[in-house]
């Protein structure tokens, strides 16, 4: 339990505490509407912003050895398959040109 001296205390402590968040919140409103009219004046846009992240974010990936090691995968299957596809084709037209000449 609690004196009422120590839940006076902690009252005004609450006050004081709500007030500085409250101050906080004040302040950090005003820095946002800042940094919106820096960006205004620079011409950067939701846009541009959400373009750059996106590079970025893109690039990021692209130089993770999971991406290389997939790229590389499937970099080596496409000329495999590439290599197969020309395979088929030329059978098929060895048999054509065999039967023409039949």
């Amino acid at each position: 339990m609690l004196s009422e001296e120590e839940k006076e205390e902690l009252k005004a402590e609450l006050v004081q505490l709500e007030d500085e968040i409250t101050t906080l919140r004040q302040v950090l409103s005003a820095k946002e509407r800042h940094l919106v009219e820096i960006k205004q004046k620079l011409g950067m846009n939701l846009m541009n912003e959400l373009k750059q992240n996106f590079s970025k974010s893109w690039h990021d990936m692209q130089t993770t050895p999971a991406y290389k090691k997939t790229h590389e995968t499937l970099s080596h299957a496409g000329q495999k398959a590439t290599a197969a596809f020309s395979n088929v084709g030329t059978a098929i037209s060895k048999k054509f040109g065999d039967m023409r000449r039949k």
